[in-house]
């Protein structure tokens, strides 16, 4: 089956400096196809050069004709105004969805992505939420292939188990770009990785991500031979041209022209594989005490919502703890009550005399004015690390920045090398506690394993945020997790969380509200039920809320329609009737996909 985007010899450069050169990328349908490499190597680029908004230097793309693309960049944004149900309605009218499909459309996807309020204001959504939205505005354009940058950005766990569901039952094609090792893992069918250090440019193997690591293994393995018997016969060639040959016969021709040929190859070789990593290393103080942060009944609410109660936690002497929770549980709120940034609304924080906390910020916060140089080294050119003075430009260099870059204003770095400046910084700090807010957004997959090392060797304590699995995993020793209803439990480890969490949803599909219950379809009380599918499972854990929450919203509508203020106002009055409407048609939807998953059942 031939390919459904073709691109074959492209080439692109900013500047000078080539992001990759005469590469060759093709999608065929129901491929789903990850995209890594090193920060700066060119992958947003090429998913934009696929989908048409940035053109090749060289080289050339062909597509199929009315192929339907849709693209999620890494920044969601949102114009001020748009609700949730503007944006999607737009989507679909800016592809020109058929009216009769629309409301089924829109209830369908919506619901699946965990919506419940339509008319929230998109741009006040969490960041997790406004990816959400920004893939569901994608997917309501049915595409046939789909384009996504870094998409696990700012999603929270559920929400990338969300994500992986989806795409695992998805019909169309998709590339993605992604630095998270297990969602790799669970979604791609192929790999594909963006670097110089191969031959064409990248590496495309058959598979997930670790067969991806098995077939790297071996090929930088043949090509590490490769480059050990070229050093070899580059040796022997120089030693026999250093005794003279003599040019004159043809067989010493051709013996001087195959010696280029080979030192070419080195060079080519030798270019390739010489690789830089970032050197991080955290500096951990050498205090004594064994608990440097006490928690004992520590509650906060904010407006009116109680985020967690009754908070019980110690963080000891070297404890490693991954902190994990939905978008909105208070994982962030929990740091800042840790650093001292935030006042518990019940309940005694106590913290270990002179304790130094350094804190990672997960957005990023860097004055944009100021140039690489002196975001590095504020009071001068060199900084202290480790009781050694270092100069700006070595320091500069473990981070991957070149000397040429020192002089360039912060707001043009990319998002990855702000992260690895912030890191910088903060390894200029003793510390006895780090708190770290997902520092792994942006950091490409060899900057994220150094991180690692550099944690599991930090001699301090540590709390970490962040949705990168493979990390907490990883890192962590023990996981605190919020469940985003003001519950708190530790845990072993993230494994342990994860069977809590599908436990407590089995629990509250057992527990159906009475108003969903009674509508219900009829049918046998009790049946042996079939193994849904992963996104039908997923949908039908929360169906039966999505239609409590629908009839209470028609029962709103309805409320308002018999307003004497409303009822008396004609404008007013067509749109509530509308609005009654649109929620009667959700609630019908709702009830036919529920018929038809436990039909499914039987």
């Amino acid at each position: 089956m031939p390919p459904i985007i073709n691109a074959q010899g492209i080439t692109k450069s900013f500047g000078a400096n080539p992001l990759f050169q005469d590469i060759s990328f093709t999608v065929s349908e129901g491929d789903r196809i990850g995209l890594i490499g090193p920060n700066g190597s060119g992958k947003s680029t090429l998913l934009r050069i696929l989908a048409g908004t940035v053109n090749p230097d060289s080289g050339e793309l062909a597509v199929r004709k009315r192929l339907r693309f849709s693209f999620v960049e890494q920044d969601s944004t949102f114009e001020s105004g748009s609700t949730v149900r503007s944006v999607i309605e737009e989507s679909m009218e800016r592809t020109e969805v058929p009216e009769s499909e629309r409301g089924t459309r829109f209830a369908e996807t919506l619901g699946r992505a965990g919506f419940q309020e339509m008319e929230a204001e998109a741009a006040n959504l969490s960041g997790g939420w406004q990816k959400r939205l920004a893939i569901i505005q994608a997917l309501v354009q049915s595409p046939d292939v789909l384009l996504l940058d870094e998409p696990t950005n700012h999603l929270d766990v559920p929400g990338i188990e969300w994500l992986e569901g989806l795409l695992a039952e998805a019909t169309f094609a998709c590339v993605v770009v992604s630095h998270d090792r297990y969602f790799l893992e669970n979604v791609a069918t192929e790999m594909v990785e963006l670097s110089r250090v191969y031959p064409n440019g990248l590496l495309r193997v058959r598979g997930n991500y670790s067969t991806f690591l098995e077939k790297k293994e071996e090929f930088l393995h043949a090509q590490s031979k490769r480059q050990e018997a070229l050093e070899n016969l580059v040796h022997n060639e120089i030693e026999w041209l250093r005794r003279g040959a003599k040019a004159r016969t043809r067989k010493s021709k051709a013996r001087i022209g195959k010696a280029n040929e080979l030192m070419g190859e080195l060079a080519d070789l030798n270019i390739r594989t010489r690789t830089a990593t970032a050197q991080v290393d955290f500096s951990a103080s050498d205090r004594k005490t064994k608990r440097l942060i006490e928690l004992e009944g520590v509650s906060y609410q904010l407006g009116g919502r109680t985020l967690f109660a009754g908070l019980n936690f110690t963080v000891s002497a070297g404890r490693r703890v991954g902190l994990v929770g939905p978008n909105g549980s208070g994982k962030t709120t929990l740091l800042r009550l840790l650093r001292g940034e935030l006042t518990p609304t019940s309940g005694e924080i106590r913290r270990a005399e002179w304790l130094r906390i350094v804190y990672f910020d997960q957005t990023r916060e860097l004055d944009s004015n100021v140039t690489l140089r002196r975001a590095l080294a504020p009071d001068g050119d060199s900084v202290i690390y480790q009781d050694r003075v270092i100069h700006v430009a070595s320091w500069a260099a473990r981070f991957l920045f070149t000397s040429e870059q020192l002089n360039q204003p912060v707001e043009r770095l990319s998002g990855g090398e702000r992260a690895r400046v912030l890191i910088a910084q903060l390894m200029l700090q003793p510390a006895d506690v780090l708190l770290l807010d997902e520092p792994t957004n942006d950091l490409d997959i060899p900057t994220l394993e150094i991180l690692e090392e550099s944690l599991l060797e930090f001699r301090g304590s540590l709390v970490l945020v962040t949705h990168d699995r493979y990390m907490l995993d990883r890192v962590s020793s023990i996981v605190l997790g919020l469940d985003g209803q003001g519950g708190a439990e530790s845990f072993a480890d993230y494994s342990q969380w994860e069977a809590w969490q599908d436990e407590r949803k089995q629990q509250m599909k057992a527990s159906v509200r009475p108003s969903a219950r009674a509508a219900a379809p009829t049918g046998p009380s009790a049946r042996t039920k079939k193994k849904l599918s992963y996104m039908d499972e997923r949908e039908y854990a929360t169906i039966e809320q999505r239609l409590a929450d629908a009839e209470e919203l028609l029962r709103v509508k309805r409320a308002q329609l018999e307003d004497p203020a409303i009822a008396s106002d004609g404008p007013r009055l067509l749109a509530a009737h509308t609005e009654m409407e649109a929620a009667q048609k959700v609630l019908e939807t709702l009830y036919s996909r529920w018929s038809e998953l436990e039909e499914k059942q039987r």
